[in-house]
């Protein structure tokens, strides 16, 4: 591999602030803020507004937007009392 040319991967804090989850991975994004673990590192710190821990795909509360019918059936539902009488 060429020298220079890769980022500067190091071990990084990623904390949720929603529920206070905390995850280690390699990062390269910088940080100004540095955290200690209980094992005693200080690793640098980002904060996340959603994690896995709170996002609704992951949690499965996602809620589904059309549970009461389709296109045509909404519509015929809400024209309904329009209907001509012969």
């Amino acid at each position: 591999m060429k020298d220079g040319i890769h980022p500067n991967y190091r071990e990084v804090c990623f904390q949720d602030l929603s529920n206070g989850f905390k995850f280690v991975t390699r990062s390269c994004a910088p940080t100004r803020e540095s955290i200690k673990m209980e094992d005693g590192r200080e690793l640098p710190l980002i904060k996340l507004e959603t994690t896995s821990e709170t996002h609704p795909f992951y949690t499965g509360t996602q809620k589904s937007v059309d549970n009461l019918g389709g296109r045509v059936e909404k519509f015929r539902n809400k024209f309904a009392h329009l209907k001509k009488t012969a």
